[in-house]
């Protein structure tokens, strides 16, 4: 059992997470903000979906984060022809003990990189399902624990290329985040020519935390406070999505627990011990958007579901709360009061 005294404090975390950022950054030129996402989902205990085009360095953000960090990493090539048993595990019979045994596959890992996820069919993504939310693999009736901290980064290309699967919806509701790389400006690409143009810095990349610092910051964004205002405007901001016309279907109650533990991972990440409305903000498209079906009449009108997710933290008010004293969980800090302004971005 882990005691507040084994929890690393908020100092502990800002300072292990700029070196990790500051790790990753030097292979992912000028994409600062994608860099902090995927940091602040792995605090969160999520798992990250990154989405683009090809060659936009998608692959290399996640090898990028998982060779930053002391932690067993395995990367699986997701194929037509892979296999569930390939990502699991397989149990052999074993001819000298008569008997089965078990082969763990490549989601035994701490980080798992799964590349270009939905160039394999919907079947062997499903092996991913169990995993990704319990931690955990179930082959021949026998449960194995994973180790922790357990994340999956994986990538996709568009559904609009050629040899593509769409990923299904509880494939998609597993992941805390989408981020999407995006193309790097002229300034960041002509450095990359200079950094990537000889050798891949990827091959001097060093650990900067270990796998037990992770856990202790995982521990510590855990007892980030969240005040009820706070927790309500999550709640109603999901709950839109599902009774908006453009959609067909809205974010399920996993989304409003992703986007609670995300926000405090955000307010730790800035230092503070409490999340306000604007780290709920801040997350809001990244992690509701992806898990949205937008209607055919939607999709005629080019409405995407990012906007959908914009129109609604437009809509809906941003709790403003008096300051109060803190209760017995709260070590005696004052919680603030939460400014009414607008969603940030708009």
């Amino acid at each position: 059992m882990t005691t507040y005294d084994d929890r690393a404090s908020l100092t502990d975390v800002t300072a292990t997470v700029q070196r990790v950022r500051g790790s990753v950054e030097s292979v992912i030129e000028g994409k600062p903000e994608v860099v902090r996402l995927a940091l602040t989902v792995l605090l969160a205990e999520g798992h990250l979906l990154i989405e683009d085009v090809p060659g936009v360095g998608k692959t290399m953000l996640a090898k990028a984060l998982a060779r930053s960090i002391d932690c067993s990493v395995r990367r699986i090539q997701f194929t037509p022809d892979l296999l569930p048993s390939d990502i699991t595990g397989v149990s052999i019979w074993d001819q000298q003990r008569r008997d089965f045994e078990f082969k763990p596959g490549a989601i035994f890992a701490q980080i798992v990189i799964g590349d270009e996820i939905n160039r394999a069919s919907p079947k062997t993504q499903s092996a991913l399902l169990e995993s990704m939310e319990e931690r955990q693999v179930t082959i021949d009736g026998q449960t194995y624990e994973l180790p922790s901290p357990f994340m999956v980064v994986a990538t996709q290309n568009p559904v609009e290329m050629e040899g593509t699967y769409p990923l299904p919806e509880a494939q998609r509701d597993r992941f805390m985040a989408r981020v999407s790389v995006g193309y790097p400006s002229v300034e960041s690409e002509l450095r990359m020519l200079d950094v990537h143009g000889g050798v891949s810095p990827l091959e001097d990349l060093q650990p900067v935390a270990h796998a037990h610092e992770i856990v202790k910051l995982v521990e510590a964004v855990r007892g980030v406070h969240v005040a009820e205002p706070v927790r309500r405007y999550a709640v109603e901001l999901v709950a839109a999505t599902r009774t908006h016309p453009d959609l067909r279907l809205g974010a399920s109650p996993r989304a409003t627990l992703h986007l609670l533990r995300a926000a405090k991972a955000t307010a730790a990440l800035a230092g503070r011990e409490y999340a306000l409305p604007d780290d709920v903000q801040a997350l809001a498209v990244a992690v509701l958007a992806h898990r949205l079906l937008p209607t055919a009449q939607a999709q005629l009108n080019r409405r995407t579901a990012e906007q959908v997710v914009l129109e609604i933290l437009q809509r809906t008010p941003v709790p403003a709360a008096p300051g109060r004293p803190g209760g017995p969980g709260d070590l005696g800090r004052t919680i603030p009061t939460y400014p009414q302004q607008p969603p940030r971005g708009l």
